[in-house]
């Protein structure tokens, strides 16, 4: 269970509550950056590492400026997501399936890491997505370690190759990958003997290994409870055969796993899979978004970094285009919504506009302009993709749904379907490039015009 994970960074999630009860943003940031120091490195995360986060939040939360609508706590919230999900190797989820077949897995670690029932439960977890599955038993210095897999695999019903008797790991492994692609294994793992980071004949080997089957991954197995060791560890084997993912093994208990994170960023590669537990079944794949989640102890916060960087949208060429050929949809309006903020006070903008003046009661209420928007931009964050893209399709039961969510009267909702159709019409008449012209308007040439 990723659950057990919060271990890594226990007390982060305190120290987001006292940022968030703190009146002072200066003194609040900075207090908070201490907390999370010591939380790391209590958590064996590299003192290099830490130093580089931690520097990392602090100026973007004091030089970056948060986007239009967007508060400077939740813009905090953001950036600390956003710097800690850098540190599991960023936002993309590695990809589980194997991009061909066959797939040959080389495992590599320390001796103790785990790797042997690690190759079990990979083997294991392949198998029940429904890939033919081979063990290579390919570990010639521990005794028994054959014997080991060999039972495993039998267990689980997946077949392993090896011979106890041969003392070439190099052979063992070249015949087990030529055994395995004959008879069309898919997916096919290869155990090796447990290396310390010293034992340069050992990382010699695992070279020879590399160049011999040329493996399509190279799977780090790092214990969770391996500390700051995990930093130059991971950076020697990385040195002798680039790692490609990282298993972390072992989590279950009270590991703390930082030095696992280390072990990421030192090497580049991602954490693929976790170990949480004894049996062959206590594996799963890694998911970075959900572990900060937890990390930082608010369940929505998924919620809450979309919502910043849908702010952060540009309105962009492609989006000029389709205005001015007629196709609207509320991700044409949100984004316009969101331009016009950016520009500032909405009085001031108004009035930017030539003629506006003129066509428009003076009356006028800017601020009440500027409050619509903000409910407008939240009615649209509670709108589904279907409805972005086909405002036509909300009826009154939507509509219940969206103001729900948004926080307004049903009347509001309402009121921007109204606005939407309002400009589609107008844009319908307007399409046209020889009517725009006879009305004297000015078609942009780029972006660059537009924004102008």
């Amino acid at each position: 269970m990723l659950m057990v994970l919060t271990v890594v960074f226990e007390g982060v999630k305190e120290a987001l509550k006292k940022f968030l009860r703190h009146e002072k943003y200066e003194e609040a940031v900075n207090e908070f950056i201490k907390d999370l120091q010591k939380e790391l490195i209590k958590s064996d995360v590299n003192l290099k590492l830490v130093s580089e986060i931690s520097n990392n939040i602090k100026q973007r939360a004091f030089n970056e400026k948060p986007p239009p609508g967007v508060s400077r706590r939740n813009w905090f919230i953001t950036i600390v997501y956003e710097e800690l999900l850098k540190l599991l190797g960023g936002d993309q989820k590695p990809s589980i399936k194997p991009p061909r077949k066959p797939w040959i897995i080389l495992l590599v670690g320390l001796q103790g890491s785990g790797k042997t029932t690690t190759a079990a439960k990979l083997a294991y977890y392949y198998k029940l997505e429904g890939y033919k599955v081979g063990l290579i038993a390919a570990d010639t210095y521990r005794p028994a370690a054959y014997d080991q897999l060999k039972q495993l695999g039998e267990k689980i019903g997946v077949p392993v190759y090896g011979d106890p008797i041969e003392k070439d790991a190099v052979a063992i492994a070249k015949k087990g990958v030529e055994y395995f692609v004959q008879k069309g294994f898919e997916i096919i793992i290869i155990d090796t003997a447990g290396r310390h980071h010293r034992e340069e004949s050992l990382l010699e080997e695992m070279k020879e290994i590399r160049n011999a089957v040329n493996p399509d991954e190279i799977m780090l197995v790092v214990d969770a409870s391996i500390g700051q060791q995990a930093y130059n560890i991971a950076k020697k084997f990385h040195e002798a055969t680039p790692i490609g993912s990282i298993v972390i093994s072992k989590l279950d208990g009270t590991a703390k796993g930082g030095g696992a994170l280390s072990a990421v960023a030192v090497t580049g590669a991602r954490i693929k899979f976790i170990g949480t537990g004894e049996k062959i079944e206590d594996i799963e794949s890694f998911k970075p978004q959900r572990f900060i989640s937890r990390i930082l102890g608010l369940g929505d916060i998924e919620s809450l970094v979309e919502s910043v960087k849908r702010a952060q949208l540009e309105f962009t060429e492609e989006d000029a285009k389709q205005l001015l050929e007629g196709k609207l949809n509320m991700r044409l309006i949100y984004k316009q919504l969101i331009s016009l903020q950016k520009l500032g006070p909405l009085r001031k903008v108004l009035q930017m506009l030539p003629g506006f003046e003129l066509k428009i009661p003076m009356e006028i209420d800017s601020k009440e302009l500027e409050k619509k928007m903000h409910k407008w931009i939240a009615v649209i964050n509670s709108m589904t993709y279907e409805e972005l893209d086909n405002p036509e399709i909300i009826d009154r039961s939507r509509m219940k749904r969206i103001s729900y969510g948004a926080g307004v009267s049903i009347e509001e909702v309402r009121e921007l379907l109204k606005q939407y159709e309002a400009v589609k019409k107008i844009l319908k008449t307007l399409r046209r490039k020889d009517i725009m012209k006879k009305l004297g308007v000015k078609l942009p040439e780029s972006i660059e015009e537009i924004e102008k």
